[in-house]
């Protein structure tokens, strides 16, 4: 038997040539989805953190920043606008609903729901929310906030939750 029919068949695989290119990805002027739009990524050292001004977003880099470290900043910002972004839809849900505010816990994973009620008092919410339109964001939110358990009948002088029944 010869070396080449003894080797492992998996060696023989070609990689995908299908995958992106991060470079081709996250460079100055890429787009960055937000909101149901786009953000222009702006490459720039006036200012100290990044900044959104209308449709851009500048990213404190020099010209000469690698794609990863250009993904990383723009990344950073859409988390933080994230967590104040679906805070603020909780918040006017929840108060719709008549229901005290859930704990907002962001979600960094690849596959699942983009809201999910957890210990009848969070919702999970996936961080890639926030480049969905904000009506799909409200609808989504205010799903998860009606799939919480119902709350305590209340509380009494001390703030300790009274029984139910």
């Amino acid at each position: 038997m010869s070396m080449a029919a003894r080797r492992n068949p998996q060696l023989g695989l070609k990689l995908d040539g299908t995958a992106v290119d991060p470079a081709s990805r996250w460079h100055d002027g890429a787009a960055l989805a937000y909101l149901g739009g786009s953000l222009r990524l702006v490459l720039g050292t006036q200012h100290k953190d990044a900044v959104r001004e209308g449709d851009t977003l500048d990213l404190p880099l020099p010209p000469q920043a690698t794609p990863r470290q250009i993904q990383d900043r723009a990344e950073a910002w859409l988390r933080e606008e994230a967590k104040r972004r679906l805070l603020q839809i909780i918040e006017q849900k929840s108060a719709l609903a008549g229901r005290r505010l859930p704990r907002l816990a962001l979600s960094f994973a690849a596959r699942g729901h983009w809201v999910e009620a957890q210990d009848g008092d969070t919702l999970r919410c996936n961080w890639r929310l926030i480049e969905q339109p904000i009506a799909v964001i409200e609808q989504a939110i205010a799903r998860a906030i009606a799939a919480l358990p119902p709350e305590d009948q209340g509380f009494d002088l001390f703030g300790a939750p009274l029984a139910a029944g």
